[in-house]
């Protein structure tokens, strides 16, 4: 059995796409995985499965979703051992760390797609990205800054969902075997 963490992005915000998570975790065991656990309502889930492949477990969160709440929703699924890896290459100081965003990539973007975003400067902030991880240090904080997730994945040619670092602690904790 593998641990996976699954990432949902735009749920349960502004009154839009409401999940309830007790829903969620039924709904994800009649799916067929094991041990679901949900963390606060934006979408982190944790459950085991024998699945070897992350984008069939997507896709079946993905449709188990859209067919229980009749709407789709981008989706994320990561092994624990590859969250970990993501966490850990976070190339900022500790204490920018602590203050820092991880955005999950849907996939590794293509080198000319990143030498060119890399061009892209906003005062107050710092990016890097490292394979399927971009992290984003913004000195006025998350909700001033200019960084537009949107505008990012439009130009590396990804999906992105991103998670603060209290709660990739929490994720990383939470799937502990």
């Amino acid at each position: 059995m593998n641990t996976y963490i699954v990432l949902l992005r735009g749920i349960n915000v502004g009154g839009h796409k409401k999940v309830p998570m007790a829903e969620l975790r039924e709904l994800l065991t009649k799916t067929g995985f094991e041990s679901v656990k949900t963390y606060i309502q934006s979408g982190n889930v944790i459950f085991q499965s024998s699945e070897l492949n992350n984008a069939t477990i997507e896709q079946k969160v993905k449709g188990a979703i859209a067919s229980q709440f009749g709407f789709e929703v981008p989706v994320m699924a990561r092994t624990r051992d590859e969250l970990e890896v993501i966490f850990n290459a976070c190339p900022f100081s500790e204490v920018k760390k602590e203050n820092s965003y991880f955005i999950i990539l849907s996939t590794i973007p293509e080198p000319e797609l990143v030498d060119e975003v890399m061009q892209i400067e906003y005062d107050n902030e710092e990016f890097i990205i490292i394979n399927d991880g971009l992290y984003l240090y913004a000195s006025v904080g998350y909700g001033n800054s200019k960084f537009n997730m949107n505008m990012f994945e439009k130009k590396l040619n990804v999906k992105a969902t991103s998670r603060n670092f209290k709660t990739m602690v929490k994720l990383l904790s939470l799937s502990e075997n």
